[in-house]
């Protein structure tokens, strides 16, 4: 028997456009969920905030979507969930799944060299991402991106002056052997085109994956998932405005 827990939406939010790629997997893999995400464009970006700042804004974007009844939440931003997951789970009883940069699958991988991991400064100095360090961090380089993720904000996707930050970024390790690029950033995923031109036989690795098996191992097991029989469907809020939201649901309706 369906009662309101069920049938409730799910919410999702970033500190901008990157959570919709995360949300685009999720709404492919649960089709009869309702979903609400908030795109934080007005204090974009989290990634060069300080932890306090991230998690005083993910409060208010929490309170925001807990008005809206959501039955979850994923944090659908690596910054976000380093620093106010924890802090987030000791205030709200509902099932929390944030993010993290892949580098657990990167390192199970079969194949020689470095592993490049493109995150946020944010991410990088955070304690989460210390710990994975320490557990799957052997080979790993890590690469601060402060001003990458804008390029998906504008949806500029490929262009002379992505491909000028990109060869920058990348020119200390082009004559080395790369066993992987971990995308440690939601808005990177919208970027792989171009990342990828640069190591053309090399696994780019996002994290969207794992957090979307988490999402429905949480709902499962809490008893929250919608029945087959259910209504799909998704909303979409930013703090930037029309434009912004007009921005996720093209992103959102681009082919993966």
């Amino acid at each position: 028997m369906n009662n309101e827990k069920n049938l409730a939406p799910i919410g999702f939010f970033d500190s901008g456009v990157g959570g919709v790629s995360v949300l685009r997997e999720a709404v492919a893999r649960l089709p009869h969920e309702r979903f609400v995400f908030y795109g934080d464009t007005l204090h974009a970006p989290y990634g060069t905030k300080s932890p306090e700042e991230v998690r005083a804004l993910s409060v208010k974007v929490m309170e925001q979507l807990l008005a809206k009844g959501c039955k979850a939440i994923v944090i659908a931003c690596n910054t976000a969930t380093s620093a106010a997951a924890a802090y987030l789970r000791e205030w709200y009883d509902l099932p929390i799944i944030g993010m993290e940069p892949a580098l657990k699958p990167a390192s199970l991988l079969h194949r020689q060299g470095i592993v490049l991991s493109l995150a946020t400064p944010g991410t990088i100095a955070g304690e989460k991402y210390a710990r994975l360090m320490d557990r799957f961090g052997e080979g790993v380089v890590s690469l601060p991106c402060p001003g990458l993720m804008e390029y998906a904000e504008r949806l500029e996707m490929e262009g002379e002056g992505l491909r000028g930050y990109l060869q920058g970024l990348f020119a200390p390790y082009r004559d080395q052997p790369v066993k992987a690029v971990v995308l440690g950033c939601t808005h990177y995923v919208f970027l792989k085109k171009a990342i990828g031109a640069f190591f053309p036989d090399t696994p780019l690795i996002d994290g969207n994956e794992g957090t979307v098996r988490q999402l429905i191992r949480r709902l499962a097991e809490t008893g929250r998932l919608a029945p087959d029989d259910a209504k799909g469907g998704v909303e979409l809020i930013s703090s930037g405005g029309p434009e912004a939201e007009d921005v996720m649901r093209r992103l959102l309706e681009q082919n993966a």
